[in-house]
């Protein structure tokens, strides 16, 4: 009898302690992308400011794990924040979380794990990625971002992508297109944040939720170095 209760009392305590865990694992992701955020953005040879400053969002999946050697595909989790505000122009939202799933990058090393870094240069890509499964390439254009000062290219592939992609893997960050994988937002990782209910869109768009404690680092990366939204779109309003 005495053996029933202790373990009827551990199952309880487990079943407490499981959602506790679950919400640990999901803001364990967030910090992790704030992490890999701050050190893409210092990097000599990183991002072009100009795109950064042109970006409506930029997603970041931390340790996205590929297939074996060959062509294989990759899995990841991480998060989307975007500029706040009816037109992309206020400080960088709160982060929705994302998954990553399918993406096929050619010749691969076994098991390596790979952090990738999207720009989303456009409000309908960014609208595109927020309202259902998207399809890179697909659904949005979708390009391997230039990085460093290289300006004129910068400019150019802007124009034509909808999405530009970045990895970083065993210290070397660059561009990489990543067409055919699908981007979705992880609505279950979300409530274990949030709260029951909570959508990607009302998080990053609509403002509905505060952002955790979590999300310091990465909000402060992506607030210090573009404050602001240079978008052709922003500047015809």
């Amino acid at each position: 009898m005495r053996a029933t209760k202790i373990l009827f009392t551990l199952a309880i305590a487990i079943a407490m302690a499981a959602p506790a865990l679950a919400q640990d694992k999901e803001q364990e992701r967030i910090r992790e992308a704030g992490v890999v955020m701050k050190e893409v953005l210092g990097v000599p040879e990183n991002i072009p400011q100009e795109l950064l400053d042109k970006a409506e969002c930029v997603a970041v999946i931390p340790a996205t794990k590929t297939g074996a050697f060959g062509i294989g595909g990759s899995y990841g989790r991480g998060v989307v924040t975007c500029r706040s505000g009816e037109n992309f122009t206020g400080p960088w939202s709160a982060p929705s979380m994302i998954a990553l799933e399918s993406v096929s990058v050619g010749l691969q090393l076994g098991g390596k794990e790979t952090d990738y870094v999207l720009l989303f240069m456009s409000p309908k890509g960014a609208d595109s990625m927020l309202a259902t499964e998207m399809k890179l390439g697909a659904d949005a254009s979708a390009a391997a971002g230039p990085k460093g000062r290289a300006a004129s290219a910068a400019t150019d592939i802007a124009m034509r992508a909808e999405i530009l992609t970045y990895s970083r893997a065993r210290g070397l960050f660059a561009g990489v297109s990543i067409e055919g994988g699908t981007l979705r937002i992880d609505e279950s990782a979300n409530e274990k944040i949030y709260g029951k209910g909570a959508g990607g869109r009302q998080i990053v768009r609509h403002g509905m939720y505060k952002a955790p404690e979590a999300a310091g680092e990465l909000l402060a990366a992506l607030n210090g170095k573009s404050p602001k939204n240079y978008s052709d779109h922003v500047a015809s309003n």
